[in-house]
C-alpha cells in the first residue's frame, strides 16, 4: 500500500492495553515531539483487552481515554471497523494469545499490518499468520523496538571490526502466567540477539533458577549467542557484539533518540513501500526459538529450533 505524499497514512490501532499505543500516538500525531515520525497518524482504534490477564484488562480504559481525549482518535467497536476506516493497522494487543484471532478479522481488508511483539505465543499460530498473509498479499511485520535501539544499529555498522562471530544480550526476564515463558519479556533480548546474528539458529539450551536465566544458542554456521535474563532488580537491556577483530559493548540508552521512534520509522517505511524491515520467515523462526527455549527451560536439554 502506498499513500499519496500529500496525505499522511491513516493508522488504526487494535488493542489499547499497552503503553506502546500512547508512545506511538505521541510520536506520530504530535509534530512538536523532538523525535516526531512523519508520514502517518493514528486516527482510529479498537480497545480490546483480555479479561483473564490483569496487565491487559486493567489498562484498557485509561489508554482508550488518553487516545480519544489527547489525540482525537476515533474509538470504534471492532477490529473490522478499524481496518475498514484506515490505510494501515498496528495490532498492539499486549496479549500475544489474541493476535491470530485479530489478524484473521482484519486480513480480508488486505491492509498492511504491524503486529507488536510477540507475533504469537505458539509457533503453529505464527505459521498460520504467515500463510494468511501470503495468501492475501498482506505485508506484515513484527518486532520489538529494542532491535532498533540506535546503539545496537551503530554497532552493526562498525564493519571495520570484521565479521560477526557471536553476541551476548541481556535484560529483564519477568514472567507472566498467560504468556508462556520467554514470550513476555524474554522476547526483547532475543530480538536483539537476532538483530545482531540474523536468522539460522539450530538449537538452544537453557539454565535457569528463581532469579536468572541463560539461553545458549548455537547457530547453524557454528556461531554462539547467549541471552541472559534476570528477575533481581536490574531492568536494563544491553549487549556485547563479538567480531573477528574485537568486541563492542552496546549501550541501548546512550542515544537520546528513543527506540520507539526508530521502530516507527521502519513501520512507516513498510506501510509506504510494502517491504517489511524484518521478514516473516525470521519472525516465525524467533517464535520457534522461544518455544524451543521454553522447552529447554522445562527439561534442561538442548532443543532444536
Amino acid at each position: 500500500m502506498k499513500s499519496s505524499s500529500s496525505r499522511p497514512i491513516s493508522i488504526g490501532l487494535i488493542g489499547l492495553d499497552t503503553s506502546h499505543v500512547v508512545h506511538f500516538a505521541k510520536l506520530l500525531n504530535d509534530p512538536g515531539q523532538p523525535f516526531h515520525v512523519p508520514g502517518g497518524a493514528v486516527t482510529a482504534a479498537f480497545p480490546g483487552g483480555s479479561p483473564d490477564f490483569e496487565l491487559s484488562h486493567t489498562r484498557v480504559d485509561g489508554y482508550t481515554a488518553q487516545l480519544r481525549d489527547e489525540f482525537g482518535v476515533q474509538i470504534l467497536d471492532s477490529p473490522e471497523a478499524v481496518a475498514e476506516a484506515c490505510d494501515a493497522i498496528m495490532l498492539e494487543s499486549v496479549d500475544g494469545r489474541v493476535h491470530l484471532q485479530q489478524f484473521r478479522a482484519v486480513a480480508p481488508f488486505r491492509k498492511p499490518v504491524f503486529i507488536d511483539k510477540p507475533l504469537t505465543v505458539r509457533a503453529d499460530e505464527a505459521q498460520e499468520i504467515a500463510a494468511i498473509a501470503e495468501a492475501n498479499g498482506i505485508t506484515v511485520m513484527s518486532s520489538s523496538a529494542l532491535r532498533y535501539a540506535e546503539g545496537l544499529q551503530a554497532a552493526l555498522a562498525h564493519q571495520e571490526q570484521g565479521e560477526i562471530i557471536g553476541a551476548d544480550t541481556y535484560g529483564p526476564m519477568a514472567l507472566q502466567e498467560t504468556q508462556p515463558g520467554y514470550f513476555w519479556y524474554g522476547i526483547h533480548s532475543i530480538e536483539m540477539l537476532y538483530a545482531l546474528l540474523g536468522p539460522g539458529c539450530a538449537e538452544v539450551t537453557v539454565k535457569s533458577n528463581e532469579d536468572h536465566d541463560i539461553i545458549t544458542a548455537l547457530w547453524k554456521d557454528g556461531r554462539l549467542g547467549t541471552v541472559r535474563g534476570n528477575r533481581k532488580g536490574n531492568n536494563k537491556f544491553g549487549a556485547v557484539l563479538h567480531r573477528s577483530k574485537g568486541s563492542e559493548f552496546i549501550d541501548v540508552y546512550a542515544n537520546p533518540k528513543p527506540y520507539y521512534a526508530s521502530l516507527l520509522e521502519r513501520i512507516i517505511g513498510m506501510f509506504q513501500t510494502g517491504i517489511p524491515d524484518v521478514s516473516m520467515a525470521e519472525t516465525v523462526e524467533i517464535i520457534r526459538f522461544i518455544e524451543a527455549a521454553n522447552a529447554s527451560r522445562a527439561n534442561g536439554a538442548a532443543v532444536r529450533v
